[in-house]
């Protein structure tokens, strides 16, 4: 059997302790699958003496994580801190830059600085590995950069942040508000030290831009994908989503066309017949389109202390197996800058709610806006009267261009019998 792969891991959280767990628990089969031992050399965190539900007395402890991809009795170095810059990357450079591989669950740095580091990687003919940064237990990276290597691929979409699909899914199931969700999700420990990171869609936002490299070929390109969360998302919206046909879904989407890329993540209705739209709690799931195999669909748990270490696991035994493939399955050189598309050139139909006065002629004020932008309607719902008179009107588009809808969404916006601005969500034909 060949020498063992000496690792050290940056990082003790939930991720980390997972990996240490399985690493220790399932050593035999690991060390069979792999072809050699995978053996713990070392670890690393802020904080020695915190209170851990494993042990880690039989590694060296190093204070400075920095120093670890300069040992000598290192091969390989993990880090499951987190965080796009700081001690994450100091630990990645020194890692790759020393000729030592490098595996990560960290989806911001490989958004930000994946193609840096994937030329890094290159140049020491080491590996760049990072499954866990995208869709947790769902092994979609090495599906798309291996399983579907012989297809061009054209889109990519999907569920890829698991904390607020759950919490869509149980305002739909509970009809409780947005902010009573938000506070349980908050107790059951689902949301990011940042919660922003959930909420507004930047994890998913990290995700897909990293996706749109492997898929594509193309630079990562964090700074273009257009991003909106899931704040402003009602029961009610829910409820006339359910009416109409469809579910509510905070998606990643990105495609690749003419050298054109296009990326964003928004909430969007997804028609109830669609695969998508049945994801419900914390899974994740994507979606990939291809010439050959055509469209294949990946479901899983997208994040948590076994679906992440899982995959970083599985990173290390392809490493210990001598696969040294570049990080994004084409060259470090190869990697192509993509020309971002504006949003305002974007084509969807549209759900609208307006909240207006009870008033005559409002809806003939508000189709005269619609028609100034040449925005058609499908549907036009009432949807009664509430205590103070006031009524809720639902619009359903034609397609048109996001430039126009919002052009129409303004002059809306300015009736005096509105009273709350116009908003607006996209429907999505997947």
């Amino acid at each position: 059997m060949k020498k063992p792969l000496r690792i050290a891991v940056v990082g003790l959280g939930t991720v980390g302790g997972g990996v240490l767990k399985i690493l220790e628990t399932h050593k035999e089969m690991i060390s069979v699958r792999a072809g050699r031992e995978i053996q713990i050399m070392a670890v690393s965190a802020s904080n020695k003496t915190k209170s851990r539900d494993f042990d880690i007395s039989s590694y060296e402890w190093v204070d400075n994580a920095a120093e670890l991809g300069l040992a000598d009795n290192i091969d390989l170095v993990v880090e499951l801190v987190g965080g796009s810059d700081g001690i994450a990357k100091v630990v990645a450079e020194n890692t790759l830059k020393a000729g030592k591989s490098f595996v990560t669950a960290n989806k911001a740095l490989i958004a930000h600085h994946g193609a840096y580091l994937a030329g890094l990687a290159s140049d020491n003919k080491v590996a760049l590995r990072y499954e866990a940064a995208v869709a947790g237990g769902i092994p979609i990276i090495k599906s798309i950069g291996e399983g579907l290597a012989g297809n061009k691929i054209t889109k990519v979409y999907g569920i890829m942040n698991g904390t607020t699909n759950y919490m869509l899914s149980q305002m739909e199931r509970t009809g409780r508000s947005y902010d009573e969700i938000l506070e349980e999700t908050e107790q059951l420990g689902y949301l990011e030290s940042d919660p922003s990171l959930d909420l507004d869609g930047i994890d998913a936002a990290h995700k897909l831009a990293i996706l749109s490299s492997v898929a594509f070929g193309v630079k990562t390109d964090f700074e273009n994908v257009y991003v909106e969360g899931i704040r402003e998302i009602t029961t009610r919206d829910i409820e006339y989503a359910g009416e109409l046909g469809y579910r509510i879904k905070l998606l990643g989407i990105t495609t690749y066309e003419k050298g054109k890329l296009k990326q964003r993540v928004h909430p969007a209705f997804v028609a109830l017949d669609e695969p998508v739209a049945a994801v419900m709690d914390g899974f994740n799931a994507i979606a990939v389109q291809g010439d050959g195999a055509d469209k294949c669909f990946f479901q899983g748990r997208g994040a948590g202390e076994g679906p992440t270490a899982s995959a970083v696991v599985a990173d290390l035994i392809d490493i210990a197996r001598g696969h040294m493939d570049e990080a994004f399955f084409v060259p470090a050189s190869k990697l192509v800058p993509a020309q971002p598309v504006s949003m305002t050139d974007h084509l969807s139909s549209y759900y609208i709610k307006l909240h207006v006065a009870e008033a005559a002629g409002v809806i003939a004020d508000i189709t005269a806006a619609l028609k100034n932008e040449d925005v058609s309607l499908d549907q036009m719902h009432q949807k009664g009267s509430e205590e103070d008179g006031s009524v809720y009107v639902v619009l359903v588009t034609h397609e048109v261009l996001e430039s126009s809808l919002h052009k129409a969404l303004k002059e809306i916006n300015n009736l005096p019998v509105n009273l709350n601005d116009a908003f607006a969500i996209r429907i999505e034909n997947l």
